[in-house]
Protein backbone atom coordinates (compact mmCIF):
# COMPACT_ATOMS: atom_id res chain seq x y z
CA UNK A 1 0.00 0.00 0.00
CA UNK A 2 1.48 3.10 -0.81
CA UNK A 3 0.89 6.27 1.24
CA UNK A 4 -0.76 8.84 0.86
CA UNK A 5 -0.22 12.75 -0.63
CA UNK A 6 0.06 15.44 1.96
CA UNK A 7 -2.60 16.30 1.03
CA UNK A 8 -4.73 13.35 1.33
CA UNK A 9 -3.47 13.22 5.04
CA UNK A 10 -4.79 16.50 5.83
CA UNK A 11 -8.12 16.63 4.06
CA UNK A 12 -8.84 13.12 5.94
CA UNK A 13 -7.31 13.51 9.24
CA UNK A 14 -10.18 12.60 11.47
CA UNK A 15 -9.85 14.47 14.37
CA UNK A 16 -9.87 17.56 12.30
CA UNK A 17 -12.91 16.73 10.22
CA UNK A 18 -15.21 15.88 14.02
CA UNK A 19 -13.35 19.28 15.07
CA UNK A 20 -14.49 21.34 12.38
CA UNK A 21 -17.97 19.23 11.98
CA UNK A 22 -18.49 20.57 15.55
CA UNK A 23 -17.24 24.35 14.95
CA UNK A 24 -19.68 24.30 11.60
CA UNK A 25 -22.95 23.04 13.91
CA UNK A 26 -21.99 24.96 17.23
CA UNK A 27 -23.37 21.30 18.41
CA UNK A 28 -21.21 18.43 20.30
CA UNK A 29 -22.71 15.61 20.38
CA UNK A 30 -22.85 12.89 17.30
CA UNK A 31 -25.30 10.53 19.30
CA UNK A 32 -22.84 7.38 20.31
CA UNK A 33 -19.33 6.48 19.21
CA UNK A 34 -20.57 3.68 16.91
CA UNK A 35 -19.55 5.04 13.76
CA UNK A 36 -16.04 6.10 15.32
CA UNK A 37 -14.33 3.02 13.82
CA UNK A 38 -15.90 2.59 10.29
CA UNK A 39 -15.13 6.05 9.64
CA UNK A 40 -11.38 5.82 10.92
CA UNK A 41 -11.61 2.63 8.43
CA UNK A 42 -12.62 4.53 5.92
CA UNK A 43 -10.57 7.63 6.08
CA UNK A 44 -6.93 5.33 6.04
CA UNK A 45 -8.45 3.89 2.90
CA UNK A 46 -9.10 7.26 1.68
CA UNK A 47 -5.72 8.65 2.38
CA UNK A 48 -3.77 5.73 1.21
CA UNK A 49 -5.82 4.47 -1.68
CA UNK A 50 -8.00 6.08 -3.57
CA UNK A 51 -5.21 8.41 -5.07
CA UNK A 52 -8.11 11.26 -5.18
CA UNK A 53 -7.55 14.35 -7.79
CA UNK A 54 -8.28 17.47 -6.15
CA UNK A 55 -12.39 17.20 -6.95
CA UNK A 56 -12.23 13.91 -5.14
CA UNK A 57 -10.49 14.91 -2.60
CA UNK A 58 -12.88 18.03 -2.01
CA UNK A 59 -16.17 16.23 -2.96
CA UNK A 60 -15.36 13.09 -0.85
CA UNK A 61 -14.05 15.21 2.38
CA UNK A 62 -17.33 17.39 1.88
CA UNK A 63 -19.34 14.52 2.23
CA UNK A 64 -17.83 12.76 5.26
CA UNK A 65 -17.83 16.02 6.75
CA UNK A 66 -21.82 16.48 6.00
CA UNK A 67 -22.43 13.23 7.14
CA UNK A 68 -20.82 13.61 10.57
CA UNK A 69 -22.81 17.06 10.48
CA UNK A 70 -25.92 15.44 10.06
CA UNK A 71 -25.39 12.87 12.93
CA UNK A 72 -24.87 16.21 14.72
CA UNK A 73 -28.34 17.86 13.83
CA UNK A 74 -29.84 14.98 13.74
CA UNK A 75 -29.00 14.57 17.20
CA UNK A 76 -29.49 17.98 18.15
CA UNK A 77 -33.82 17.54 16.85
CA UNK A 78 -33.87 14.11 18.77
CA UNK A 79 -32.75 15.89 22.06
CA UNK A 80 -35.31 18.50 21.13
CA UNK A 81 -38.09 16.29 19.90
CA UNK A 82 -37.97 12.90 21.62
CA UNK A 83 -40.96 11.99 20.09
CA UNK A 84 -39.15 11.63 16.54
CA UNK A 85 -37.96 7.85 17.93
CA UNK A 86 -41.59 7.19 18.43
CA UNK A 87 -42.82 7.23 15.10
CA UNK A 88 -43.98 3.72 13.58
CA UNK A 89 -42.23 2.77 10.58
CA UNK A 90 -44.49 -0.12 10.21
CA UNK A 91 -44.38 -2.36 7.15
CA UNK A 92 -42.21 -1.25 4.47
CA UNK A 93 -42.49 -1.88 0.72
CA UNK A 94 -38.55 -2.91 -0.15
CA UNK A 95 -37.65 -3.14 -3.24
CA UNK A 96 -34.13 -4.73 -4.02
CA UNK A 97 -32.38 -6.33 -6.56
CA UNK A 98 -29.37 -5.87 -8.84
CA UNK A 99 -28.05 -2.81 -9.57
CA UNK A 100 -29.51 -1.36 -13.34
CA UNK A 101 -32.97 -4.38 -13.20
CA UNK A 102 -35.57 -1.64 -12.94
CA UNK A 103 -35.31 -0.84 -9.34
CA UNK A 104 -35.90 2.95 -9.42
CA UNK A 105 -38.25 2.89 -11.58
CA UNK A 106 -40.95 0.08 -9.89
CA UNK A 107 -39.76 2.45 -6.32
CA UNK A 108 -41.10 5.74 -8.71
CA UNK A 109 -44.10 4.15 -9.57
CA UNK A 110 -45.04 2.50 -6.53
CA UNK A 111 -44.80 5.77 -4.58
CA UNK A 112 -47.60 7.03 -6.84
CA UNK A 113 -49.99 5.27 -4.30
CA UNK A 114 -51.56 8.12 -2.40
CA UNK A 115 -50.99 5.75 1.11
CA UNK A 116 -47.31 5.46 0.62
CA UNK A 117 -44.54 7.62 2.03
CA UNK A 118 -40.88 7.60 0.05
CA UNK A 119 -37.97 9.30 0.85
CA UNK A 120 -37.41 12.12 -2.11
CA UNK A 121 -33.55 12.30 -3.14
CA UNK A 122 -33.31 16.19 -1.50
CA UNK A 123 -34.43 13.97 1.74
CA UNK A 124 -32.17 11.49 1.76
CA UNK A 125 -29.17 13.71 0.68
CA UNK A 126 -29.85 16.35 3.41
CA UNK A 127 -32.25 14.67 6.28
CA UNK A 128 -31.61 17.49 8.95
CA UNK A 129 -34.22 20.37 8.45
CA UNK A 130 -32.44 24.36 8.94
CA UNK A 131 -33.05 25.56 12.16
CA UNK A 132 -36.12 27.79 12.34
CA UNK A 133 -37.66 26.16 9.50
CA UNK A 134 -41.18 27.20 8.33
CA UNK A 135 -43.06 23.85 7.24
CA UNK A 136 -45.71 25.96 5.49
CA UNK A 137 -42.89 27.51 2.97
CA UNK A 138 -40.83 25.12 -0.09
CA UNK A 139 -38.18 23.84 2.34
CA UNK A 140 -34.87 25.31 1.10
CA UNK A 141 -32.88 21.90 1.16
CA UNK A 142 -34.70 21.61 -2.32
CA UNK A 143 -33.25 24.24 -3.85
CA UNK A 144 -29.49 22.90 -2.75
CA UNK A 145 -29.73 19.10 -3.64
CA UNK A 146 -31.58 20.85 -7.48
CA UNK A 147 -27.97 22.40 -7.66
CA UNK A 148 -25.93 19.49 -6.84
CA UNK A 149 -27.65 17.42 -9.07
CA UNK A 150 -27.45 20.03 -12.04
CA UNK A 151 -23.42 20.31 -11.03
CA UNK A 152 -22.75 16.71 -11.14
CA UNK A 153 -24.70 16.73 -14.71
CA UNK A 154 -22.73 19.45 -15.86
CA UNK A 155 -19.22 17.71 -14.69
CA UNK A 156 -20.42 14.37 -16.26
CA UNK A 157 -23.45 14.60 -18.72
CA UNK A 158 -23.39 10.94 -19.19
CA UNK A 159 -24.95 10.76 -15.88
CA UNK A 160 -28.23 11.55 -17.09
CA UNK A 161 -28.55 8.50 -19.60
CA UNK A 162 -27.25 6.08 -16.43
CA UNK A 163 -29.16 7.09 -13.59
CA UNK A 164 -32.78 9.24 -13.70
CA UNK A 165 -31.38 12.31 -11.61
CA UNK A 166 -34.30 14.23 -9.85
CA UNK A 167 -33.81 15.96 -6.62
CA UNK A 168 -37.54 15.58 -5.87
CA UNK A 169 -38.63 12.52 -6.99
CA UNK A 170 -38.29 9.29 -4.63
CA UNK A 171 -34.85 7.60 -4.69
CA UNK A 172 -33.01 5.40 -3.09
CA UNK A 173 -32.16 5.45 1.29
CA UNK A 174 -28.70 4.15 0.74
CA UNK A 175 -27.78 7.84 1.21
CA UNK A 176 -29.37 7.44 4.85
CA UNK A 177 -26.76 4.44 5.47
CA UNK A 178 -23.84 7.06 4.87
CA UNK A 179 -23.38 8.89 7.88
CA UNK A 180 -23.21 5.88 10.07
CA UNK A 181 -19.91 4.61 7.48
CA UNK A 182 -20.81 1.39 6.79
CA UNK A 183 -21.78 1.99 3.45
CA UNK A 184 -21.08 0.77 -0.28
CA UNK A 185 -21.33 4.42 -1.24
CA UNK A 186 -17.79 5.37 -0.54
CA UNK A 187 -16.86 2.48 -3.11
CA UNK A 188 -19.10 3.80 -5.73
CA UNK A 189 -16.78 6.87 -5.64
CA UNK A 190 -13.14 5.92 -5.78
CA UNK A 191 -10.96 2.48 -5.84
CA UNK A 192 -10.69 1.89 -1.66
CA UNK A 193 -10.13 -1.87 -1.79
CA UNK A 194 -9.18 -2.24 2.62
CA UNK A 195 -12.53 -0.52 3.31
CA UNK A 196 -14.56 -2.29 0.92
CA UNK A 197 -12.96 -5.90 2.57
CA UNK A 198 -13.41 -4.84 5.79
CA UNK A 199 -17.08 -3.57 6.08
CA UNK A 200 -18.22 -7.07 4.34
CA UNK A 201 -16.98 -8.79 7.53
CA UNK A 202 -18.70 -6.48 10.03
CA UNK A 203 -22.44 -6.43 11.70
CA UNK A 204 -24.85 -3.85 9.82
CA UNK A 205 -27.10 -3.66 12.88
CA UNK A 206 -26.07 -0.49 13.68
CA UNK A 207 -26.18 0.80 9.91
CA UNK A 208 -30.00 0.03 10.25
CA UNK A 209 -30.78 0.67 13.08
CA UNK A 210 -29.74 4.16 12.33
CA UNK A 211 -31.49 4.33 9.14
CA UNK A 212 -34.52 3.56 10.84
CA UNK A 213 -34.08 6.63 13.06
CA UNK A 214 -33.78 8.82 9.96
CA UNK A 215 -36.87 6.97 8.26
CA UNK A 216 -38.24 8.24 11.76
CA UNK A 217 -36.96 11.65 11.19
CA UNK A 218 -37.98 11.88 7.95
CA UNK A 219 -41.62 10.67 8.74
CA UNK A 220 -42.09 13.10 11.28
CA UNK A 221 -41.06 16.16 9.43
CA UNK A 222 -43.55 14.77 6.53
CA UNK A 223 -46.03 14.90 9.68
CA UNK A 224 -45.09 18.57 10.04
CA UNK A 225 -46.34 19.28 6.74
CA UNK A 226 -49.82 17.32 6.94
CA UNK A 227 -48.72 14.08 4.75
CA UNK A 228 -49.81 10.93 7.00
CA UNK A 229 -49.39 7.39 4.79
CA UNK A 230 -49.92 3.90 5.80
CA UNK A 231 -46.17 2.61 5.07
CA UNK A 232 -42.94 3.38 3.47
CA UNK A 233 -41.93 2.30 -0.06
CA UNK A 234 -37.90 2.03 0.63
CA UNK A 235 -35.47 1.05 -2.47
CA UNK A 236 -31.78 0.40 -2.37
CA UNK A 237 -30.12 -2.64 -4.71
CA UNK A 238 -27.20 -2.88 -1.03
CA UNK A 239 -29.88 -4.37 0.93
CA UNK A 240 -29.83 -7.43 -1.10
CA UNK A 241 -26.67 -8.49 1.20
CA UNK A 242 -28.03 -7.41 3.88
CA UNK A 243 -31.83 -8.82 4.60
CA UNK A 244 -31.29 -10.98 7.68
CA UNK A 245 -30.61 -7.60 8.74
CA UNK A 246 -32.92 -5.82 7.27
CA UNK A 247 -35.95 -7.69 8.64
CA UNK A 248 -34.33 -7.56 12.14
CA UNK A 249 -34.59 -3.65 11.99
CA UNK A 250 -37.79 -3.90 9.86
CA UNK A 251 -39.40 -6.90 11.22
CA UNK A 252 -43.01 -5.79 9.03
CA UNK A 253 -41.16 -5.34 5.74
CA UNK A 254 -41.58 -7.27 2.81
CA UNK A 255 -39.90 -7.53 0.14
CA UNK A 256 -39.86 -7.04 -3.95
CA UNK A 257 -36.93 -8.52 -5.45
CA UNK A 258 -36.17 -7.56 -9.23
CA UNK A 259 -34.17 -9.69 -11.88
CA UNK A 260 -32.23 -9.51 -15.13
CA UNK A 261 -29.44 -11.05 -16.33
CA UNK A 262 -26.16 -10.33 -14.74
CA UNK A 263 -24.49 -10.30 -18.14
CA UNK A 264 -26.60 -7.06 -18.86
CA UNK A 265 -26.08 -5.43 -15.30
CA UNK A 266 -22.95 -6.09 -14.31
CA UNK A 267 -21.17 -4.40 -17.24
CA UNK A 268 -24.23 -1.48 -16.46
CA UNK A 269 -22.74 -1.55 -12.88
CA UNK A 270 -19.23 -1.26 -13.98
CA UNK A 271 -20.13 1.70 -16.21
CA UNK A 272 -22.13 3.67 -13.69
CA UNK A 273 -19.39 3.18 -11.08
CA UNK A 274 -16.15 3.60 -13.41
CA UNK A 275 -17.53 6.94 -14.50
CA UNK A 276 -17.75 8.88 -10.74
CA UNK A 277 -13.97 6.53 -10.38
CA UNK A 278 -13.02 8.73 -13.16
CA UNK A 279 -14.18 11.59 -12.25
CA UNK A 280 -12.74 12.18 -8.56
CA UNK A 281 -9.21 9.96 -9.84
CA UNK A 282 -6.61 10.70 -12.48
CA UNK A 283 -5.69 7.34 -12.33
CA UNK A 284 -7.64 5.27 -14.70
CA UNK A 285 -8.59 1.92 -13.02
CA UNK A 286 -11.63 0.18 -15.96
CA UNK A 287 -10.44 -3.52 -14.79
CA UNK A 288 -10.30 -2.98 -11.20
CA UNK A 289 -13.99 -1.43 -11.57
CA UNK A 290 -15.20 -4.42 -13.14
CA UNK A 291 -13.28 -7.02 -11.17
CA UNK A 292 -15.02 -5.01 -7.92
CA UNK A 293 -18.22 -4.43 -9.04
CA UNK A 294 -18.75 -7.96 -10.53
CA UNK A 295 -17.89 -9.11 -6.51
CA UNK A 296 -19.97 -7.04 -4.96
CA UNK A 297 -23.28 -8.02 -7.11
CA UNK A 298 -21.98 -11.59 -6.54
CA UNK A 299 -21.50 -11.17 -2.99
CA UNK A 300 -24.97 -9.62 -2.57
CA UNK A 301 -26.79 -11.71 -4.56
CA UNK A 302 -25.41 -15.18 -2.85
CA UNK A 303 -26.42 -13.49 0.72
CA UNK A 304 -29.83 -12.63 -0.27
CA UNK A 305 -29.93 -16.07 -1.94
CA UNK A 306 -29.22 -17.56 1.54
CA UNK A 307 -31.19 -14.94 3.55
CA UNK A 308 -34.43 -16.10 2.03
CA UNK A 309 -33.83 -19.74 2.76
CA UNK A 310 -34.00 -18.36 6.51
CA UNK A 311 -36.22 -15.89 6.13
CA UNK A 312 -39.28 -17.62 4.51
CA UNK A 313 -40.05 -17.16 0.69
CA UNK A 314 -43.91 -15.42 1.91
CA UNK A 315 -41.60 -12.19 2.41
CA UNK A 316 -40.56 -12.14 -1.23
CA UNK A 317 -41.91 -11.38 -4.54
CA UNK A 318 -40.27 -11.90 -7.75
CA UNK A 319 -40.17 -9.30 -10.48
CA UNK A 320 -38.35 -9.74 -13.70
CA UNK A 321 -36.92 -7.15 -15.70
CA UNK A 322 -38.58 -7.80 -19.41
CA UNK A 323 -41.63 -7.96 -17.37
CA UNK A 324 -41.69 -4.53 -15.71
CA UNK A 325 -40.81 -2.77 -19.23
CA UNK A 326 -43.84 -4.66 -20.41
CA UNK A 327 -46.18 -3.69 -18.17
CA UNK A 328 -44.47 -2.61 -14.27
CA UNK A 329 -48.83 -1.89 -12.90
CA UNK A 330 -49.42 -5.50 -13.43
CA UNK A 331 -46.41 -6.40 -11.98
CA UNK A 332 -46.99 -4.29 -8.79
CA UNK A 333 -50.53 -5.36 -8.40
CA UNK A 334 -49.35 -8.64 -8.41
CA UNK A 335 -46.76 -8.20 -5.70
CA UNK A 336 -49.30 -6.30 -4.15
CA UNK A 337 -51.62 -9.25 -3.92
CA UNK A 338 -49.48 -11.36 -2.58
CA UNK A 339 -48.84 -9.08 0.43
CA UNK A 340 -52.46 -8.77 1.36
CA UNK A 341 -52.37 -4.93 -0.73
CA UNK A 342 -55.41 -3.50 -2.11
CA UNK A 343 -54.65 -2.00 -5.54
CA UNK A 344 -57.17 1.01 -5.34
CA UNK A 345 -58.17 2.65 -7.93
CA UNK A 346 -56.33 6.24 -7.02
CA UNK A 347 -52.92 4.08 -7.08
CA UNK A 348 -53.66 2.70 -9.72
CA UNK A 349 -54.51 6.21 -12.09
CA UNK A 350 -51.59 7.52 -10.24
CA UNK A 351 -49.16 5.06 -11.65
CA UNK A 352 -50.79 5.26 -15.14
CA UNK A 353 -50.11 9.02 -14.75
CA UNK A 354 -46.52 8.80 -13.92
CA UNK A 355 -45.50 6.30 -16.94
CA UNK A 356 -47.31 8.56 -19.36
CA UNK A 357 -45.16 11.59 -17.57
CA UNK A 358 -41.63 9.20 -17.83
CA UNK A 359 -41.10 7.72 -20.89
CA UNK A 360 -37.92 5.90 -20.79
CA UNK A 361 -37.10 6.96 -24.44
CA UNK A 362 -36.45 10.69 -22.60
CA UNK A 363 -33.59 9.61 -21.73
CA UNK A 364 -30.68 8.76 -23.48
CA UNK A 365 -29.56 5.46 -23.65
CA UNK A 366 -26.81 3.77 -21.22
CA UNK A 367 -23.93 2.14 -23.70
CA UNK A 368 -21.23 0.23 -22.49
CA UNK A 369 -19.35 -3.23 -22.82
CA UNK A 370 -18.24 -5.51 -21.12
CA UNK A 371 -14.57 -5.55 -22.41
CA UNK A 372 -14.28 -2.11 -21.58
CA UNK A 373 -14.18 -3.09 -17.75
CA UNK A 374 -12.49 -6.57 -18.18
CA UNK A 375 -15.13 -8.44 -17.81
CA UNK A 376 -16.33 -11.62 -19.44
CA UNK A 377 -19.41 -13.38 -20.41
CA UNK A 378 -18.09 -16.82 -19.45
CA UNK A 379 -16.82 -14.76 -15.90
CA UNK A 380 -19.97 -13.59 -15.24
CA UNK A 381 -21.90 -16.81 -16.06
CA UNK A 382 -19.56 -18.66 -13.67
CA UNK A 383 -19.65 -16.61 -10.91
CA UNK A 384 -23.54 -15.92 -10.80
CA UNK A 385 -23.82 -19.94 -11.70
CA UNK A 386 -26.54 -20.55 -9.05
CA UNK A 387 -28.36 -17.07 -9.32
CA UNK A 388 -28.56 -17.25 -12.86
CA UNK A 389 -30.14 -21.42 -12.56
CA UNK A 390 -32.78 -20.25 -10.35
CA UNK A 391 -33.99 -17.47 -11.51
CA UNK A 392 -32.87 -16.22 -14.88
CA UNK A 393 -32.19 -19.56 -17.23
CA UNK A 394 -35.94 -21.01 -16.82
CA UNK A 395 -37.23 -17.78 -18.50
CA UNK A 396 -34.54 -17.31 -20.94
Amino acid sequence: MSRGSAEDRAAFDEAGLLAEARSQTGLKNFGGDEFREPLGILLGALREEAQLNELGRSTLRARILGCLETRLKTQSWFARHPEILEEEIGAPLVVVGLMRTGTTMLQRIIACDPRLHAAMWWETRFPAPHEGIDWSEPDPRIAIAEAEIAAILEADPRQASIHPWNAQAPDEEILLLEPSFLSHVPEAFANIPSYRSWINEQDWTPAYAYLKKLLQFLQWQKRQRGEVRERWVLKTPGHLGYVDTLFSVFPGARVIQTHRDPIETVPSAASMNHSLWALYSDVDLPNAVGSQWQERLEWGTLRAMESRKRCGENRFVDIWFRDVLKDPIREIERAYGAFGIEMTPAARAAMEQWRSDNPRDKRPPHQYALADYGLTEAGIKAAFAAYREKFIEPRL
